[in-house]
């Protein structure tokens, strides 16, 4: 809470925020602290209105503001909760054709499986287009036809949406396979196909961003208010160099994580 001072005969408070962001700004504090831990409720807004001497929509306007920021959830009839973050890692190692081999999974569901949870992936649509320029331009394909193949996928942790990924592979490649025209790939998945049709990934590029997402992507990953999207642009490099998929990952911020090991060159 902010001091007073004496100018003249008036009290003034030097803290010139409004009443809201002052008990947001304290809460924030305490959640950071770990004082307020996942999953603890914060106080109701009678109480709050009451330690800070405050009007009850003050006290709802901090909790909006701490919604907002992604911090807690508000659920309707029992109060707000600070937010429980399980977060999903995006492991290094999920394109070892050893862990392919060892367990016939793909890389999701075999990374999902190691972290004690249960994988779900739904394929929503296989078709042939014409790519972007910059997904033409990654794939080294012709952009004026219909040179790739789309694929999206929309993949759950718990039957809890996390992330979706929209795949693009050269149609000269995918032409005639079951890249073109099924969902379950069978065992090793999509990079156990590629394999069989000599493109085995030797090599990957990952470019990682982060920014809100879409209204599209809110609904269809249930993103709570305030929370950032992390958008991950994978391709894969076969033993001659060659890019031979593009996918484009838009993962859920506040349930996902990444955890590389990195060489250093000399």
């Amino acid at each position: 809470m902010g001091y007073q001072q004496r100018r003249g005969d008036t009290l003034q408070d030097p803290d010139r925020r409004p009443p809201s962001r002052r008990i947001a700004d304290e809460l924030r504090e305490r959640i950071i602290r770990g004082e307020l831990s996942a999953g603890a409720k914060l106080p109701s807004e009678r109480e709050m209105a009451q330690a800070y001497s405050t009007a009850r929509n003050t006290a709802r306007e901090a909790i909006t503001i701490l919604r907002n920021e992604g911090l807690v959830d508000v659920q309707h009839g029992r109060g707000a909760f600070v937010r429980t973050r399980p977060s999903l890692l995006r492991l290094g190692s999920r394109y070892s054709r050893a862990l392919r081999e060892q367990t016939g999974l793909s890389p999701y569901r075999a990374e999902v499986i190691k972290q004690g949870r249960t994988p779900r992936v739904d394929c929503t649509s296989i078709k042939r287009i014409r790519p972007s320029a910059d997904i033409a331009h990654r794939l080294g394909v012709d952009p004026a036809s219909k040179s790739v193949i789309r694929r999206e996928n929309w993949y759950f942790a718990d039957n809890q949406p996390v992330q979706v990924g929209v795949t693009f592979i050269p149609w000269t490649i995918a032409r005639g396979s079951v890249l073109a025209k099924q969902a379950n790939l069978g065992p090793g998945s999509i990079y156990g196909r590629f394999e069989d049709l000599g493109h085995p990934i030797v090599r990957s590029h990952e470019e990682i961003s982060a920014r809100m997402p879409t209204p599209e992507e809110t609904r269809g990953l249930a993103i709570p208010p305030g929370v950032p999207i992390m958008q991950v642009v994978h391709t894969s490099i076969d033993q001659h160099g060659v890019p031979f998929e593009v996918t484009q990952f838009v993962m859920r911020a506040d349930l996902g994580g990444l955890d590389y090991t990195i060489p250093v060159d000399d």
